[in-house]
């Protein structure tokens, strides 16, 4: 049911392209996965998401956990038809929310408490929960609990973070069962380079089909971001899939893909999308400015999404300003089209051996890769 291929190497970099096969179909990667954190992506309908070329989405067991419940979900059909998407989806393991609700989170070595961020009911989620609930839900890849700790963070707590993220890494391996998952574990350790690199190797002991990488984009510089990603790469195994958790600018995409970087999410698209800031090749349009107010021009003229085919960004901007929600979605739909012809783009140029030709069709990155650290 499973497979990862890598089909081709770029000739300059690590950079590779290849393709994974899953119960739901197959993803050409490297790979974008749009958020869908409630079991949808805001605003935008399954087959407008397939006609923005995204292949596998991304679903958040912490809060599908909390509503409607894996139970429900399992009982109506599984994730794919409960979503109504039936390509392939990753579901995390909530060990991120350990993160972003540390307000509501008290940690132990058995696992996580929490406080519903819904009604305050208490919550209590360990690697055998997690797994169950990811089970349940019936996504094809699945992530082991993991401790993703805030940065900057005393080594100590880096150190204790790793040694958990390890521990339920197995926990949850043991336990998990489901023939027709993959389950990938999660290397920890903030910019430590040693504790990345001890995590990384504990857990290819545990011999996971695919590895990401967690706990990056949580407001370190990107140099140091770039840094992890490479020396983690060089780590792992050549034959499994590599997932960078949480990275969606082109800049640090195609930095991460260079390093050797499969799989990607991020809310960035959307939650930018919903703003009004509309992704381009030279950088990113603030579309309420005063400036579009009569600009005929699409967001993009060679883009071929539904917003750039029908709609001037003077209607786009007209209908922010209106509070229409047509607006968000018009423009998320485009910077999902504009991130997947990214990815397509750099699939196509890995394949020809030629992936710097990026840089100068996408003048966005230039800048942050210059900075970049070479390999």
């Amino acid at each position: 049911m499973f497979c990862f291929q890598v089909l081709r190497r770029d000739p300059q970099s690590p950079a590779r392209s290849g393709r994974l096969s899953t119960p739901h179909g197959e993803v050409d990667t490297p790979a974008f996965m749009p958020v869908g954190t409630k079991g949808a992506v805001k605003g935008i309908t399954p087959d407008q998401l397939r006609e923005t070329g995204t292949q596998m989405v991304l679903a958040n067991t912490y809060h599908l956990y909390l509503r409607p419940g894996p139970e429900a979900v399992a009982e109506l059909g599984g994730l794919h038809r409960f979503m109504g998407w039936d390509r392939p989806i990753l579901t995390d393991s909530g060990g991120f929310q350990v993160f972003s609700l540390a307000d509501l989170v008290r940690i132990d070595e058995e696992g996580v408490s929490f406080r519903s961020h819904i009604d305050g009911a208490p919550v209590r989620l360990d690697p055998r929960g997690a797994m169950e609930a990811q089970s349940l839900l019936g996504a094809d890849i699945v992530m082991a609990l993991d401790h993703c700790p805030a940065l900057p963070c005393p080594r100590a707590e880096l150190e204790a973070a790793c040694e958990r993220t390890v521990r339920w890494a197995r926990q949850c391996r043991d336990v998990h069962r489901r023939q027709d998952q993959w389950l990938f574990g999660i290397v920890q350790g903030g910019t430590d380079s040693d504790l990345r690199h001890g995590c990384a190797e504990r857990l290819m002991e545990l011999d996971f089909p695919g590895y990401a990488i967690g706990g990056l984009s949580v407001g370190e510089p990107f140099e140091e971001r770039m840094r992890v990603v490479r020396e983690v790469c060089g780590r792992l195994p050549e034959d499994r899939p590599r997932y960078l958790m949480g990275v969606g600018t082109p800049a640090d995409l195609l930095a991460a893909v260079s390093c050797g970087i499969d799989l990607f999410d991020c809310v960035l698209p959307t939650r930018n999308g919903r703003n009004a800031w509309a992704f381009t090749p030279e950088g990113s349009l603030r579309l309420r400015n005063q400036a579009h107010r009569t600009d005929a021009q699409p967001i993009q003229r060679d883009c071929d999404c539904l917003a750039c085919r029908r709609f001037s960004r003077g209607y786009l901007r007209h209908l922010f300003l209106a509070d229409e929600m047509l607006g968000p979605i018009l423009v998320s739909i485009h910077n999902l089209r504009f991130v997947q012809r990214f990815m397509a783009r750099t699939r196509e140029l890995i394949m020809d051996g030629r992936l710097s030709q990026i840089c100068r069709e996408y003048p966005l990155v230039r800048g942050p890769l210059d900075r970049q650290e070479k390999p």
